[in-house]
């Protein structure tokens, strides 16, 4: 069974970082493009950002040269790194992958950003 498990969300205070990672076990995740998604209560869950298995990747205008996306295949393990939070940026945040057309998702990890 595929399993993604997000972990470093938490309390910060805007203008600081937090990183997130979603270790993924039962797959090999270097076959697949992985992606970050958030969600704030009552909206849809949006697209962060995603990285290909070549490591191009692609960001949501709202979080372009403040937020990174890298992958450590060898870890199995996809990283989200967050600069200079702002309070708009509290949302939970799921990591998620595609095996033959099937969408899979992790639990979430909340981040929020207040002072």
């Amino acid at each position: 069974q595929v399993q993604l498990v997000e972990s470093g969300g938490g309390l910060v205070q805007p203008g600081r970082s937090l990183r997130l990672s979603c270790v993924v076990s039962g797959w090999i995740i270097s076959l697949n493009t992985m992606g970050w998604y958030r969600q704030t209560p009552g909206q849809e869950r949006e697209l962060v950002a995603t990285i290909t298995t070549g490591g191009i990747t692609n960001y949501a205008e709202f979080v372009k040269g403040r937020f990174t996306i890298s992958r450590a295949d060898a870890r199995n393990t996809v990283y989200l790194q967050m600069n200079s939070l702002k309070p708009e940026d509290t949302a939970v945040y799921y990591c998620r992958m595609v095996i033959n057309s099937n969408v899979i998702w992790g639990q979430g990890t909340l981040v929020t950003v207040s002072s």
